[in-house]
């Protein structure tokens, strides 16, 4: 729950940011010269790039959660099987030893999306973000029926 307030303020903060700066723009381009007219045009760029960017943040976020939540309802999440630190940090040849078994399950069944949803969360604890968002991005494609990239 925590996660999820975090995640709204800060969206909620960067789509204020984005209402400012565009504002900036039109302003920008109701001046009517030339070079302010390109310079608005050049700032209301940001803010559309940054709300796409917000956008298929979200959706991968809410499609990520939906697939856990079916996975829950099924019995198949993974279990925390990892070892700690005394500093609570994952152990690193913990984390290894899980990828590995979580790695082979993919390669056993490479079509299924519970077992890339589960090494996912494999990355995600081994700290290799971006295969883990990688990994969770074929997990839903596979889920929604969607055509898959090798």
């Amino acid at each position: 729950m925590r996660a999820k307030l975090s995640y709204a303020i800060t969206a909620a903060v960067l789509v204020f940011y984005f209402v400012l700066v565009g504002s900036r723009g039109v302003m920008l381009i109701q001046s009517g010269t030339l070079i302010t007219v390109t310079f608005g045009v050049a700032v209301l760029i940001l803010p559309v790039i940054g709300l796409w960017f917000l956008w298929k943040n979200t959706e991968f976020v809410r499609k990520a959660n939906q697939l856990a939540a079916e996975l829950d309802a099924e019995g198949g999440l993974p279990v925390d099987e990892l070892k700690r630190l005394p500093s609570g940090r994952i152990d690193r040849d913990s984390a290894d030893e899980v990828f590995a078994k979580r790695k082979a399950e993919t390669e056993a069944e490479p079509d299924d999306w519970r077992s890339w949803f589960r090494l996912a969360v494999a990355y995600h604890d081994a700290r290799d973000t971006p295969r883990a968002r990688k990994a969770m991005q074929r997990a839903i494609a596979l889920h929604d029926g969607k055509p898959v990239q090798a």
